[in-house]
């Protein structure tokens, strides 16, 4: 495992900022961990378990040199959710993963935010193409993954949470 030191990052949309964590971001990444909007995601977690996250979310830059971020809005830098590269043990390669707070849905921001992160991943940090990891039963990404361009390819059998299913992004010749 390589263990690299790195500043993350801030890139900028026409409406939102993908920025690091920061303590402030802790109440509405707790609530949102905590809610229901987490079915999809293992959830709803604990307090305790949406620290930890939060510090995983971080760490993972660290760790891989690459990680999510913060979705914040432009204007007032409210955390809208978290787009970004989720790269833990036993995934198959980097994924293009998406969570939006109750404050952020309905306004194109989970798209708007995955599109900038994509582009980030090709353009900065060389790779070649991504997958997101969609619960079939989860419409709304499954739509999104859809509206990105990508297609299902199948699944991966994770040894803690069983069968993921893959949606493969197309690659950088097609942005």
């Amino acid at each position: 495992m390589q263990h690299t030191t790195i500043e993350i990052p801030t890139l900028r949309t026409e409406r939102l900022i993908l920025r690091a964590p920061k303590a402030s971001d802790l109440p509405d990444y707790t609530a949102f961990r905590m809610s229901d909007r987490t079915a999809f995601l293992g959830g709803p977690f604990t307090e305790a378990q949406a620290f930890d996250q939060l510090g995983e979310i971080i760490g993972h830059w660290h760790l891989r040199g690459m990680g999510r971020w913060i979705v914040a809005d432009g204007e007032t830098d409210a955390p809208l959710g978290i787009v970004g590269f989720f790269f833990p043990v036993f995934w198959p390669e980097p994924e293009l993963a998406w969570s939006v707070f109750e404050a952020g849905e309905g306004r194109g921001v989970a798209y708007e935010a995955a599109l900038a992160a994509r582009a980030f991943a090709y353009d900065s940090l060389g790779l070649t193409t991504l997958i997101s990891c969609v619960d079939p039963l989860n419409t709304r990404s499954v739509a999104l993954a859809k509206r990105m361009g990508g297609w299902p390819e199948g699944s991966f059998e994770h040894p803690d949470k069983g069968t993921i299913h893959v949606w493969r992004h197309p690659g950088p010749e097609a942005s």
